[in-house]
């Protein structure tokens, strides 16, 4: 190979190294545009300011005011049965008639007996009157005074008898009509008609629970009596139960009953709350979800509960900023329900929050939101 030779391939090579150079540097290389992240799609809600309750929430149990196990007073066969089972009755309402024949004629065997004993009276009464002048006149001895005396006293003591036998048997046919003692919804019919009841027997005929009103009884801790006696102290303590399922809100009431003694297992005391419950929607034995109102913070500020997520280092909001970016803000939360949260300090007035959407934001994150706030 010639000197000239070498030359040229010595420029080609270096050619070929420069051209490769600028190739990894970019020069003959397509240039790469960076595309900017989309907007993250959420929905936010502004920051309010209300009243707010602050409340006690437990869980209760719906209790009768009364309870009756409706038992026979005779001895009887069930004539009728004059209502159905689970029916509404009011006091007074009949129940069960019990065959009143027998005591029917027992009542009036009672009335004749008064009439016969009655006209026994009469008699002995004249005998006395009789005996008694002639007593005066030495016409009788005084034995037989004191025999006729004796004898309408006795006719009186028999006509107490009579009038209380007479008592005695309309009671008993008073008691063989079995009417409702109190308002309220009846159980299953445990006796039907026709059969022979007694009224020695244990077993009811039929047992009324009183649900209008209605307790509902729950417990709190014996650190929260101060704070309710307080409120008591006030005014009636309002109480809201909320029924699982039930689509027609919470049920008002307030409490009417504080229990004498703490429980000492537990370190809880029951507290029952009274409620008018117009449409039955509570039923004894139920649980339900209770919140007894004890203050209310006024000027509170609220976000919906959804807003407050929890992290390494407490609770936080993702806030929009106006530049449509969004930051993250520690907050301290006070009373809260299941949809809303009082925010004690960390928010202001009038701040957007996010209420949906927070999976996908990190700090600076720009957003797109789909409501309007």
């Amino acid at each position: 190979m010639t000197g000239r030779t070498k030359l040229i391939t010595g420029v080609v090579v270096l050619l070929a190294l420069g051209a490769g150079v600028y190739a990894l540097e970019g020069g003959f290389a397509p240039k790469t545009v960076a595309r900017a992240q989309p907007p993250a799609p959420v929905v936010v809600a502004t920051v309010a300011q209300q009243s707010v309750p602050v409340q006690f929430t437990t869980i209760g149990t719906v209790q009768p005011i009364s309870t009756v196990s409706v038992k026979s007073r005779d001895d009887g066969q069930i004539f009728k049965v004059g209502f159905v089972e689970g029916q509404i009755v009011r006091k007074g309402d009949l129940l069960f008639q019990l065959d009143p024949r027998p005591y029917k004629a027992t009542l009036d065997q009672a009335e004749a007996n008064l009439v016969r004993d009655q006209a026994s009276l009469v008699r002995a009464d004249l005998d006395l009157k009789r005996y008694a002048a002639l007593a005066k006149k030495d016409f009788a001895t005084q034995q037989q005074f004191e025999q006729a005396r004796a004898t309408a006293e006795s006719a009186k003591a028999t006509i107490d008898a009579d009038q209380a036998a007479i008592e005695q048997a309309k009671l008993n046919l008073d008691y063989s009509t079995i009417t409702a003692p109190i308002d309220g919804r009846t159980g299953n019919l445990l006796v039907t008609e026709g059969n022979l009841v007694k009224a020695s027997d244990n077993s009811a005929l039929v047992v009324i629970n009183q649900v209008t009103p209605i307790y509902v009884s729950f417990s709190v801790p014996q650190d929260t009596m101060p704070e309710v006696q307080r409120r008591m102290a006030l005014g009636p303590v309002p109480v809201a139960v909320t029924i699982n399922g039930d689509p027609g809100g919470p049920v008002q009431g307030h409490v009417t009953f504080i229990n004498n003694q703490v429980d000492s297992s537990t370190g809880t005391i029951q507290l029952k709350a009274t409620f008018e419950n117009p449409d039955a929607r509570l039923v004894p034995g139920q649980f339900v979800n209770v919140a007894m109102t004890l203050s209310t913070m006024s000027q509170a500020l609220v976000v919906p509960s959804q807003a407050v997520q929890s992290g390494q280092n407490g609770t936080y909001v993702f806030v929009v900023k106006p530049d449509k970016t969004v930051e993250m803000r520690t907050v301290k939360v006070g009373p809260t329900t299941d949809t809303e949260s009082v925010i004690t300090k960390g928010l202001e007035l009038g701040d957007k929050v996010v209420i949906e959407g927070q999976l996908r934001l990190v700090p600076g994150t720009r957003v797109d939101i789909k409501n309007a706030a």
